[in-house]
């Protein structure tokens, strides 16, 4: 078994031409040709236990690997693997693996799902005592008749500084753009084997006992990264509304998560992220607004001119997603969260490396109080004040998903659902009552406020009614009973 800390880069084929033509990465490459089944039971048992198997060809060559799913989702992450030569394309599953132990098989059920056919090129980029291994795999995956291509760059460390692996990818993006690659092979072959999906919901934060707080926090920004780098591929080719909304959903889930975790961190080298983030959250909120109010808009003078802004709106996320300070948003996000100052702080060592459960109970507690605090009086607050309660409860959220996985105990997950429940509701009526405050600011800003067809658009009730309900939604929240005492 052996680790690796990778890289991954996600580029066009454009790209990688302009790349190789630079010479950044030195020398002559080594160049191979390779064909990789990958094999499942019918119900995708291996998939759903977080292992994938492949059998790879290259070079008259058959080695068998079985890898687990690391403790990060995105970018950098460390990955557990098992391998074997091979005779034949058949799988060799015995005690050797941890296939059978996991999915109770021997194999029996085990057959092809998809192939991958790259042409990889290897370079080894040295500095120093820093050795880099270099591979650009350009191919596709192909399940029957369908395809979907490949090209990527995986940056893996042999020895030396992890910095050096994001020193490197700066240098690439100086010559042609590369971002932060979120998906693997085998997840392409998986997603050619099902529906199209055109966004992408958070995934669950698998965060467990063993992990301290510090590890915890990498572990959610790196879920939250990922959510929001497959929606913003979506964007990158279609302007779709459920992606934009869920790439907003990633970058307010990871605004949450430095505010939740704020005691562990080092608040001077996460303050240009946090402001990177707030910067792009901008950036896609106009066009999300424009989607909500064409969504309520019937066909018509008004419809037609909401759809126009929108156009102007998306061409606006286009520039900005396109644009060099996003992709370094990412590799900066990603490399700070690996080896940024925050891991070596004295002051909060005791903190970080205590046990993410320990964390856990006071954070959520903390956010509970605030909740509370900030809800009483509902009836009379202004629209200000409910939005603040209206951010509050979005992190507590935020914050009770993220640690989910740490509260299994039956009793624990029955309270769960019914806080999550409440938690929904007083979302709901607060989303609402925002909805009201903020439509006006948006049809004004656009110069549609005195057109007479907005009123459709901003008759969504009765406002002292959603306040009462709103204000009803609360109390039923602070009288259920937290789940993770």
């Amino acid at each position: 078994m052996a680790d690796e800390i990778e890289l991954k880069l996600a580029l066009t084929s454009q790209a990688a031409d302009l790349i190789v033509a630079s010479r950044v990465l030195p020398g002559d490459s080594r160049k191979a040709e390779q064909r990789s089944i990958y094999f499942d039971t019918p119900t995708h048992s291996l998939h759903a236990a977080g292992l994938t198997l492949r059998i790879r060809s290259s070079k008259g060559q058959r080695i068998q690997t079985v890898k687990a799913d690391g403790a990060s989702a995105a970018g950098l992450f460390a990955r557990s693997e098992w391998e074997r030569a091979v005779e034949a394309d058949v799988p060799v599953l015995d005690d050797t693996t941890p296939v059978p132990a996991l999915i109770g098989t021997g194999g029996d059920d085990v057959a092809p799902l998809f192939e991958v056919h790259v042409e990889r090129r290897t370079w080894d980029v040295r500095d120093g005592d820093t050795l880099i291994e270099a591979v650009l795999d350009r191919g596709h995956v192909a399940v029957g008749d369908q395809k979907s291509p490949i090209c990527e760059i995986e940056l893996e460390l042999k020895t030396g500084d992890p910095d050096a692996l994001f020193a490197l990818a700066r240098r690439l993006d100086a010559v042609a753009p590369v971002r932060l690659g979120v998906l693997a092979k085998s997840e392409r072959g998986y997603r050619l084997t099902g529906p199209d999906i055109t966004a992408f919901k958070a995934e669950k934060v698998k965060l467990t006992e063993e992990l301290s707080a510090a590890q915890a926090f990498q572990h959610i920004v790196q879920t939250c990264v990922r959510q929001y780098r497959l929606n913003e591929a979506v964007l990158l080719e279609n302007r779709e509304p459920d992606a934009l909304h869920q790439a907003r959903v990633g970058i307010r889930r990871l605004r949450s998560a430095f505010s939740i975790f704020r005691p562990l961190l080092n608040h001077d080298g996460e303050l240009p992220l946090q402001e990177g983030l707030k910067w792009l959250a901008s950036e896609l909120g106009d066009a999300r607004n424009l989607d909500v109010l064409l969504e309520r808009s019937n066909a018509g003078p008004l419809h037609h001119r909401l759809s126009a802004a929108r156009e102007d709106a998306y061409h606006k996320v286009e520039n900005a997603l396109a644009s060099d300070r996003v992709r370094a948003l990412m590799l900066d996000l990603a490399q700070w969260t690996n080896s940024g100052t925050w891991l070596r702080e004295p002051e909060t060592q005791k903190l970080r490396d205590g046990p993410v459960h320990d964390f856990t109970g006071g954070i959520l507690d903390r956010l509970r109080r605030r909740v509370k605090k900030d809800g009483r009086g509902l009836e009379k607050a202004d629209d200000e004040a409910r939005h603040e309660l209206r951010k509050d409860a979005k992190k507590l959220r935020y914050a009770a998903e993220f640690f989910d996985a740490l509260f299994d105990g039956k009793k624990q997950k029955l309270r769960q659902k019914r806080f999550i429940a409440a938690l929904e509701a007083l979302q709901d009526q607060l989303g609402l009552l925002n909805d009201l405050a903020t439509a006006p600011l948006v049809l004004e800003a656009l110069g549609l406020a005195d057109d007479p067809d907005v009123v459709p658009l901003l008759a969504k009730g009765n406002k002292k009614k959603l306040i009462d309900a709103a204000a009803e939604a609360h109390d039923a929240l602070i009288d259920t009973k937290p789940f993770w005492r």
